[in-house]
């Protein structure tokens, strides 16, 4: 397999940090410190009385992409607890095919 990744389609990310949790359980980490991190820009207008509030869960240097879960056969535990389904991981040449298919909403990780 090569390199793996995080595809992350921030268009319908809800911002409810179910991912976020979902890291720091697995991972243990305290307070301070996220594996994945939930950013939020907005709210802009974009025109008259039209707003935009976008949501990005932020991987961070922390992010492993759960290489115990994985190596168990289990996949990352954000992409497993994302309840708007928005994230996505595996080798980067699939993610990038995906990718092409998506609106400009969508970022793809590399750890």
């Amino acid at each position: 397999m090569g390199k793996i990744g995080l595809m992350i389609d921030y268009e319908y990310c809800t911002g409810c940090q179910s991912c976020e949790l979902a890291c720091k359980n697995e991972h243990g980490f305290p307070l301070d410190k996220w594996g994945i991190k939930m950013m939020e820009f907005g709210p802009f207008e974009m025109e008259e009385g039209k707003l935009e509030w976008n949501y990005l869960p932020f991987p961070t240097s922390y992010c492993d992409l759960c290489a115990e879960r994985v190596k168990s056969g289990g996949i990352p535990t954000c992409a497993l607890h994302c309840l708007a389904n928005v994230i996505e991981w595996g080798p980067v040449d699939e993610l990038l095919k995906k990718l092409e298919e998506k609106g400009s909403k969508t970022v793809i990780f590399l750890p």
